[in-house]
């Protein structure tokens, strides 16, 4: 059973373990594979302070141990007349995947982003050969709106493209 909640400064040391293998890996964010744990937690979770008054951090967390198993990011996907679209980042601790943590989490930020009032969800850089993800998302009602060739440079197939996915909430 899952548990999700707001994403609490004490809870980073358990979004760096999942966060940093994914950041060196460099195959499905377009984020620097050498960032420091610094420079990941401005990235993931900067507090108060962040660029960014839309943003709201939340984990999954399993309700019988409190181990954080995967943490999302929900944030207006642009400012202004574009604030009504809602963004959203995800990450899935590596021995939990497949488990339907990714799935349950997605829900959950949907919900999220419903009740606070964004009319649709977009994600701007999909990487291509991540199938699982776009396999999940097309599951959710996502579409591919566009594709931008050759935009992700991925260390083992080389350049891939980056799809835009969109659905309405």
């Amino acid at each position: 059973m899952l548990r999700f909640r707001t994403a609490a400064p004490e809870d980073w040391p358990a979004i760096w373990a999942i966060l940093e293998p994914v950041a060196r890996a460099g195959e499905t964010y377009c984020w620097d594979t050498t960032m420091d744990e610094a420079a990941g937690r401005l990235e993931w979770l900067p507090g108060p302070a962040g660029a960014d008054p839309t943003l709201a951090v939340v984990v999954a967390e399993d309700a019988d141990t409190g181990r954080v198993l995967g943490t999302a990011q929900l944030h207006a996907n642009r400012g202004g007349n574009g604030a009504h679209v809602a963004n959203a980042s995800f990450l899935v601790a590596a021995d939990a995947g497949g488990r339907g943590v990714g799935r349950a989490l997605a829900g959950h930020v949907l919900e999220r982003a419903r009740a606070a009032g964004y009319t649709a969800m977009q994600f701007n850089a999909v990487v291509e050969t991540n199938e699982r993800a776009v396999a999940l998302w097309a599951s959710l009602g996502f579409g591919i709106v566009g594709t931008v060739p050759d935009a992700f440079l991925h260390p083992a197939t080389g350049p891939t493209g980056l799809h835009i996915m969109h659905r309405f909430l």
